[in-house]
This record gives C-alpha cells, sequence and structure tokens, in this order.
C-alpha cells in the first residue's frame, strides 16, 4: 500500500496538500511548525485515531468549527480516496465519497507509528501494551475490533450491575442469576481475545527471531489466569474463575477477571526491559516491535503497512538509523519527522524531503547521489 497524497484544513496549523515518495519522506524543519501534526494527519486517516489525543475535537484549529485530512492511496491497482472530516460534536469517515463505518474504513490502510508516547508500550501501564497487541491482532483479522467493542460493552454492563448490587445488598444467589448471560458473553469473547492475543505474540517472536539490531528481544503473554489452571482450555478456565470470584468481584464492584487485566513482558536479553532497560534499550526495543510487526503484516498481507516515526533523531542513535534505512530502503513507504536535515542525507540517499514552515510543505528537489562514469572527468 501506498499513500500518494494528503490534504488537511484546519487540522492543528496544517494547509495544502502534500505529493508523497513510494519510499522514504523526510518531513525537516524547527520546532513548532507542524512536522509531528503531518504525522499524526497520516495517522488520522490510516486509523482514523490521533496518537496524540484521544478527543479529535481538540485538532481542530483554532476559531474553527471543522477540519478534514483527505488523501488518495494505491493498494495494488487499485485507488481509493480516504476523507475525515471533523466538526465539534463529530467524526464522519469516507472512502470513495461515501459514508463507512470505522471497521470498514479502517482496513484500506494501516500505519505502524513510533513515537515518544508509544514508549509506554515498554515502559508503560499494561493498557498500553493491551493496545500494542489488539491494533497488531486487528490488521491481521479485521473483525477482532469488533470482538473487542462487544468485550468492553459486556466490561462496561457488567460493572453496572457489581456496583448496583454493592448499593442494593442483592444476594450473591440472586446477583449469580442476573450477571449469567453477561457472563455467558464474556466467556465467548475473552477466550476469543486470548487466542488472538496470543496467536499474535507467536508471530512476533518468530519475527522478533531476526531482530535488525541483535538485541535479543523476546515477549511473552502474562494472563491474570496464569497458575490458576489449564490455560490451553481457557474458556473452562475463565467460566470456573469467574463463579469462584463472583464474592470478590461484588465487593470490588468491578471486574475482577478477564484479558482487561492482563499484561505483555518484555525481555532484553532475558532481562525485564521495564526495570533493567536504559531509556535508549528500551527504544532500540520499542523500534524493534514495531518492525516485527511490519513483518507480520506484510506476511500475513503480502504488503506493507506505511511506517511513521516521530522526531527519530531524538529517539535513536546513528548506527540503528543507518542500518534501520536500510532496512526500510524499497521496501517499507516510511514518514519521518527531524529538526536535523543534514543528518540524514547521507543515510536517507534517494528520500524525499519536505520542509516544514507554519504548517505548509515545500518539497526538495529529490536527491540522486553522483555516479562516477569511466572517461568521464
Amino acid at each position: 500500500m501506498i499513500l500518494r497524497s494528503i490534504e488537511a484544513f484546519s487540522f492543528r496549523n496544517l494547509g495544502g496538500r502534500i505529493t508523497w515518495g513510494d519510499n522514504v519522506n523526510v518531513l525537516y524543519g524547527n520546532n513548532g511548525q507542524g512536522k509531528s501534526n503531518w504525522l499524526e494527519a497520516i495517522h488520522l486517516l490510516a486509523q482514523s485515531k490521533s496518537f496524540r489525543t484521544q478527543r479529535l475535537q481538540e485538532a481542530i484549529r483554532f476559531g474553527e468549527n471543522c477540519a478534514y485530512v483527505q488523501g488518495a492511496i494505491e493498494l495494488g491497482d487499485v485507488c481509493k480516496d480516504l476523507k475525515i472530516t471533523l466538526n465539534e460534536n463529530s467524526k464522519q469517515i469516507f472512502v470513495n465519497g461515501r459514508r463507512e463505518t470505522n471497521p470498514r474504513y479502517t482496513q484500506p490502510l494501516h500505519a505502524v507509528a513510533f513515537t515518544s508516547d508509544e514508549l509506554d508500550v515498554v515502559r508503560g501501564v499494561p493498557e498500553a501494551r493491551r493496545r500494542f497487541l489488539d491494533r497488531g491482532a486487528a490488521s491481521l483479522r479485521p473483525s477482532y475490533a469488533q470482538t473487542l467493542v462487544d468485550y468492553k460493552r459486556v466490561i462496561k454492563q457488567k460493572t453496572h450491575l457489581l456496583q448496583d448490587a454493592a448499593e442494593t445488598g442483592l444476594s450473591l444467589n440472586k446477583l449469580a442469576a442476573v450477571l449469567a448471560p453477561w457472563n455467558d458473553q464474556l466467556v465467548k469473547l475473552a477466550t476469543v481475545i486470548h487466542h488472538e492475543r496470543t496467536e499474535y505474540i507467536a508471530k512476533l517472536n518468530d519475527a522478533l527471531d531476526h531482530d535488525l539490531f541483535n538485541d535479543q528481544i523476546t515477549i511473552r503473554y502474562i494472563s491474570g489466569l496464569e497458575g490458576k489452571g489449564d490455560l490451553k482450555d481457557y474458556e473452562t478456565l475463565i467460566s470456573d474463575r469467574l463463579s469462584l470470584r463472583l464474592q470478590a468481584e461484588t465487593g470490588a464492584g468491578s471486574c475482577l477477571v478477564g484479558p482487561h487485566r492482563d499484561d505483555l513482558e518484555l525481555l532484553f536479553g532475558g532481562r525485564d526491559l521495564r526495570t533493567f532497560g536504559s531509556s535508549g534499550q528500551q527504544r532500540s526495543a520499542l523500534i524493534s516491535l514495531d518492525l516485527a510487526a511490519i513483518s507480520v503484516y506484510n506476511y500475513t498481507h503480502q504488503d506493507y503497512p506505511i511506517f511513521l516515526i516521530d522526531d527519530i533523531d531524538a529517539e535513536l542513535d546513528g548506527i540503528r538509523i543507518a542500518r534501520l534505512f536500510e532496512y526500510l530502503d524499497q521496501r517499507v513507504q516510511t514518514f519521518i519527522t527531524t529538526s536535523k536535515k543534514n543528518y540524514f542525507k547521507g543515510a536517507a540517499r534517494g528520500a524525499n524531503f519536505y520542509e516544514i514552515s507554519n504548517g505548509f510543505a515545500r518539497e526538495e528537489p529529490k536527491y540522486i547521489p553522483s555516479i562516477a562514469v569511466a572517461g568521464v572527468t
């Protein structure tokens, strides 16, 4: 897949239209000019979400009441126009001018993003790691996104029932009967989530065996039911645990059993990355995870997602940047922001460079290395 062009109107400080190159695209300029905003716009176009904010209305330019991001993509021989419009109360998404639901919209274009916020995957709370797994699993099997939506709905409803029961003093037997249909749904959905996540981790570990930086990174899924029974028969195990933990859930007024409490363990050379990894090792591990996710996506779809890297020189050292560019060249369409343009002229040969100023982009003539020809001086 190739993002051929993008246009923005009143999205943060952005304006105008950019035509992209097929390989590495470097956005450079001073801080505060809009480099990261363009990456956010690309991410929005691909995923219908921002990597910066949960509330997209915050991205509408101050003083305006609406904004849009529009782009053209190529999927083999098929071309599609994508558009997302934002106003004060809603988001609308379109494919070739027709309104689409969110699950259908996110299928044409998939993005993997390496940003400072994404470092939460390696050093933040478990929720960030669960999101990483769920995004990856949904990129392989789009129907999984609906499973997650259904699971969150069941958890929300069950939580309300537990809290109501605590306030009204409902007996455990009556509460068990009220919760039974919700627990039945929870068991089925949780089993799918457990299977999809563990299967995705197995694929990531296979890809990490060929880690670009030779950092010996491995990952392991940590289920909240680990040590409680046979995880191979997850459906039976979680059903039994829900019965056993009814009183505890009633006292807590929340759902204590399910994959919403699971985590991902990251090991760097056999040691816990969060505890023992340096800041540089954590950044390197995240880029390795992202590259593994790209590899798994390619193996499944015989195509590459687009890759977004924000403020690359602040996150990776020169050696890793050179290796990364060598890997990405002619393989993955990549969008990179930096405030140090000259730092990349040698490493990113054949890349497209765009100077970003006040939200607008100016494309430079493409840099092509000179080639010496015998007999010519």
